[in-house]
């Protein structure tokens, strides 16, 4: 699996730059390292047998891509901020956090204190202030073992967003962190990381989105850690918004304790290649998570979506409900794996992937998994895949709606249901408009559907 020594000369350069700028802690020198180390050893995922968890999803492009590594900031390369507030999500009363090109933005941020140390800063600043909760979970939910794009990002980790509450604090903001790729002359790579920390009995909203104004052609390797203590209860909310030639590769890993409450929603619009590995890990009694998704995917783009929930203990709950709207040769992945383990008994599981073709083209592999080894569980899952129903557009169409319309109509309530979800009213209209403008407009394919 491992690339020539060529592909890899520019990764290289980054590095040897990165561990000659400003210091850094010991403890995060040495997990660059080992995430360099991991990187060369394994190489990226481009073999097509023995690799299970790439099997449909071909990452030669992007490892054949020669990207440059920016290490600042470039001021020039900043959006306007009035542009950034309609490609991201966005309210002036959220904690309102910044990166461009996975380096933080202070000009287009707007940080304020909520107090008892609840709230959003880069790690750059957190660094700076004392490294405590970075250092002691920053990299502990993500291995660099045995995934190539985890471990490229560990090695190039210098900037991105600490989230964090204190036990028993519940913090009414909506803590906003969004990431922006921009365009510039050769493409380029950015390593976004994310540390969440919610302690015993916090509540947190956290919208995480990744954008992309540019032409394409960049990599977005992103990685995110969150951690819920007991009682503590996430809302997380994920949006994928880059440019449609971009490529994404995602990576959330979610440890939970006991009753703690784990929600999410992720949402993809766009990008030539994306892909979301999601693990949640439900490792105490009464922990309970509810996942769902909406991906759009058009032309020729190609989105995969990994998930997989570990039920570590009994009395745990999970519910797992994806939907995919499909058009033009496009290509979406659906699978994972819902684990039960041995003494894991009255764990609840559901496992759900539903998809609309709107063309004959258009392909999705859906493959949900359980793999059950206690004997007292409630446990489920289900996949479909089908077009439009005719009898539905006609009956509209008898309304007199013209076609466009009607089909239209069929397309935005089959999404609805993941979108109504979001209990954040501003992001749900942003989520509710930004799936209508990315919908194909043109009926050409989707009559052939029918």
């Amino acid at each position: 699996m491992t690339l020539t020594a060529s592909l890899h000369e520019g990764y290289a350069a980054g590095f040897e730059a990165l561990r000659a700028a400003a210091p850094v802690p010991s403890w995060l020198a040495e997990l660059r390292a080992q995430g360099w180390e991991r990187f060369n050893a394994l190489g990226f995922p481009t073999a097509r047998r023995g690799n299970e968890k790439w099997k449909y999803t071909n990452v030669r492009p992007v490892a054949a891509a020669r990207l440059e590594v920016p290490l600042a900031l470039d001021p020039a390369q900043e959006p306007a901020l009035e542009a950034l507030k309609s490609d991201a999500p966005w309210d002036d009363s959220w904690v309102n956090l910044v990166f461009v090109d996975g380096v933080y933005s202070p000009a287009l941020s707007s940080p304020r204190s909520l107090g008892d140390e609840t709230g959003a800063a880069s790690i750059g600043s957190a660094l700076n202030a004392g490294d405590g909760p970075l250092h002691n979970h920053l990299g502990q939910l993500a291995s660099v073992e045995d995934d190539a794009f985890v471990a490229l990002n560990t090695a190039f980790l210098r900037d991105g967003a600490l989230v964090q509450a204190p036990p028993g604090r519940d913090c009414p903001a909506v803590l906003n962190l969004v990431y922006v790729s921009t365009e510039s002359a050769r493409p380029k790579a950015a390593f976004p990381r994310t540390l969440v920390v919610a302690g015993a009995n916090s509540r947190l909203t956290v919208a995480e989105s990744y954008v992309g104004p540019s032409a394409g052609g960049n990599l977005t390797n992103a990685v995110t850690e969150i951690v819920l203590e007991e009682g503590a209860h996430v809302d997380h909310y994920s949006l994928l918004k880059e440019s449609p030639g971009g490529y994404h590769v995602g990576t959330t890993r979610v440890v939970q304790a006991a009753d703690s409450f784990f929600a999410s929603t992720d949402c993809s619009f766009g990008m030539a290649l994306g892909r979301h590995d999601l693990q949640v890990v439900l490792d105490g009694p009464g922990s309970s998570c509810d996942l769902k998704g909406l991906y759009l995917t058009s032309g020729s783009q190609h989105m995969d979506n990994f998930i997989n929930i570990d039920h570590a203990c009994p009395h745990t709950t999970s519910d797992l409900f994806y939907k995919g709207v499909l058009d033009g040769r496009s290509k979406a992945i659906f699978g994972g794996t819902v684990l039960v383990r041995k003494d894991s008994q009255k764990a609840k599981a559901r496992q759900t992937d539903r998809n609309l073709l709107l063309s004959r083209t258009a392909e999705v592999d859906s493959k949900p998994s359980l793999l059950i080894y206690a004997d007292d569980v409630q446990c489920g899952h289900g996949a479909t895949a089908g077009h439009i129903d005719p009898e539905a557009l006609f009956y509209l169409r008898s309304r007199g709606l013209g076609l466009d319309t009607a089909r239209r109509f069929l397309v935005e309530a089959f999404a609805r249901e993941i979108v109504d979800a979001v209990k954040v009213e501003t992001l749900r209209d942003f989520l509710n408009q930004a799936f209508i403008q990315a919908l194909p407009t043109s009926t050409t394919n989707q009559e052939a559907a029918l």
